[in-house]
C-alpha cells in the first residue's frame, strides 16, 4: 500500500494548501470524506477499474453518486483525479489531507483502551496530561477491554503507551524466553 499513499501525497497536498489558502479545511474535509467513502464502496470500485470507462464517464458517476455533498471546487478535484486515472486514491488521500489538518490544527485523536470504566475526571486529567506532553489539542475516545486485566493502553497517532497489567506480563514473558 505504500504506493498508493505515494500516488496520493501530491493530491493531497495540492487540496490542502488550496483549501488552507481559501480558509476552508473544513469544507474540503467534508467533501473528500464524501468522496472518499464512495470510492470504497464495491460497485463504485469496479466501476473505477473498469477500462471500459473513460475518465469523463467515472467522473461524471462519482459527482452523481456524491450529490450535492461536494463543492464546486472538490468537483473540479474529482475531475481532474478522474483525468489522471486518480480516482481509486480518493480514500488515501482523504487519510493524508486529514493528517495535515491535524498537524496544521495542532490536534491529536487519542484512543484510550482501559481495563474499567474511567471516569470523566480522570478522563479530563488524561487529555490534559496527554496535550501538554504532545503539545497538541487532545480529542479523545475511550473504550474498555477487560482483557486488559488492568490498566490502560493509549494510542496516540503512532505512539502507543502500555500500562496495562496485561502488556506488562507479554514484556516480563517475552525478558524470561530471550
Amino acid at each position: 500500500m505504500a504506493e498508493l499513499s505515494t500516488l496520493a501525497r501530491p493530491y493531497a497536498k495540492a487540496a490542502f494548501e488550496f483549501a488552507a489558502d481559501a480558509g476552508d479545511l473544513q469544507g474540503w474535509s467534508d467533501s473528500l470524506a464524501v468522496a472518499a467513502a464512495v470510492a470504497q464502496q464495491d460497485a463504485v470500485e469496479k466501476l473505477l477499474r473498469s477500462p471500459s470507462y473513460t475518465a469523463a464517464q467515472q467522473a461524471e458517476k462519482m459527482v452523481q453518486i456524491c450529490g450535492d455533498s461536494l463543492s464546486s471546487k472538490a468537483l473540479n478535484f474529482v475531475q481532474v483525479l478522474a483525468e489522471n486515472r486518480r480516482l481509486q486514491l480518493l480514500p488515501n488521500i482523504y487519510q493524508q489531507f486529514e493528517v495535515l489538518r491535524a498537524n496544521r490544527e495542532k490536534t491529536l485523536e487519542v484512543t484510550v483502551t482501559a481495563a474499567a470504566a474511567i471516569s470523566n475526571e480522570q478522563q479530563e486529567k488524561l487529555a490534559s496530561a496527554l496535550s501538554a506532553k504532545l503539545e497538541r489539542t487532545v480529542n479523545m475516545q475511550v473504550s474498555v477491554d477487560s482483557n486488559l486485566i488492568a490498566g490502560a493502553v493509549v494510542r496516540a497517532g503512532d505512539t502507543v503507551i502500555d500500562g496495562s497489567i496485561r502488556g506488562r506480563l507479554a514484556k516480563l514473558a517475552e525478558a524470561l524466553n530471550s
